[in-house]
């Protein structure tokens, strides 16, 4: 792969892609790092990659939501029934001003 060209030009293009004003004293200081930056990723392009598998999620994803069952919901009294906190037949808690 061709490498890429980091000059001036490129670090003022991505500035204003990234909505940046950068002075001519921070366009130089980005210069090599962006330079160094881009050679350590080009050394991902000598890495042979024909039979890895892609990997989006460092540790394998699975839906752990159960099925969706309709059931027999609790009563009013049952579900204040291990409260102290209700009054009127309902939840209370902390007052909010």
């Amino acid at each position: 792969m061709p490498r890429v060209k980091v000059d001036k030009e490129l670090i003022l293009k991505v500035a204003k892609n990234a909505r940046l004003n950068l002075s001519e004293e921070e366009v130089k200081k980005f210069l090599p790092q962006l330079q160094e930056i881009l050679e350590a990723f080009s050394k991902i392009d000598e890495l042979n990659v024909e039979k890895a598998k892609p990997s989006f999620q460092p540790l394998e994803q699975k839906n752990v939501w159960r099925k969706d069952a309709v059931k027999e919901c609790l009563s009013q009294e049952e579900a204040l029934s291990l409260t102290k906190h209700k009054k009127n037949g309902y939840f209370k808690g902390p007052r909010v001003v």
